[in-house]
């Protein structure tokens, strides 16, 4: 199997659980305690050591040949839609890296449970919210870029009579809504969420 098919397979699989994902953080406009009832059903899908393994191989492949990718074909992304492509790319690589790591020592360090709170923390908190603010945001637009990327180059049909720039367009903004909306949810409505104490070590409190 060469390395575009298992970045390919691997891509699928992750982006089934980020789907979820978002899907759980959409709902935190309802909030903190609907994020976490939703949470908690979602878990019951992928939080066991079949599914966590699957994910966490999946993420590691798409690291690891998206940091490949990015250093062979940087040169040679000519078109927008390329450039696109790879730079969405390498941040989704490094976000992956430094929030895997992140979950990994906030469940068996911190012996944190990793719902709501653990990101909220950052979020809602000065001066930290200086860089997860940005982080966040540049990485669910660019995950919807990087699908805008790769749907503009595979499909070149009409859907529902949307040309494939109006598609991909349509898409991108959507992402762009959608995270408007989560991060309505994630700030409780812009006017600061309650963090309960034992998130306080996140921040150094």
């Amino acid at each position: 199997m060469t390395l575009k098919k298992l970045h390919y397979i691997s891509g699928i699989t992750i982006t089934i659980f980020i789907v979820m994902h978002l899907f759980n953080h959409f709902v935190s406009i309802y909030g903190a305690e609907k994020h976490i009832e939703v949470m908690n059903t979602l878990r019951t899908i992928y939080r066991n050591i079949f599914i966590e393994t699957i994910l966490l191989a999946a993420i590691s492949i798409q690291i690891l040949s998206g940091l490949n990718f990015f250093i062979r074909k940087r040169r040679l992304a000519v078109s927008k839609i390329d450039k696109l492509q790879i730079w969405t790319g390498l941040y989704l690589a490094i976000f992956f890296t430094i929030h895997l790591s992140a979950i990994l020592i906030g469940r068996y360090w911190l012996h944190l449970d990793t719902n709501f709170y653990f990101g909220a923390t950052g979020i809602n908190t000065f001066p930290f919210n200086l860089f997860f603010i940005p982080y966040y945001v540049l990485a669910i637009t660019s995950f919807f870029g990087h699908i805008v990327a790769i749907h503009s180059k595979k499909m070149k049909k009409r859907i529902f009579c949307l040309s494939p720039v109006r598609q991909a367009a349509g898409f991108l903004i959507a992402g762009i809504i959608l995270t408007l909306f989560i991060f309505y949810g994630l700030t409780n409505k812009f006017k600061g969420v309650k963090i309960p104490r034992e998130y306080h070590v996140l921040v150094g409190k």
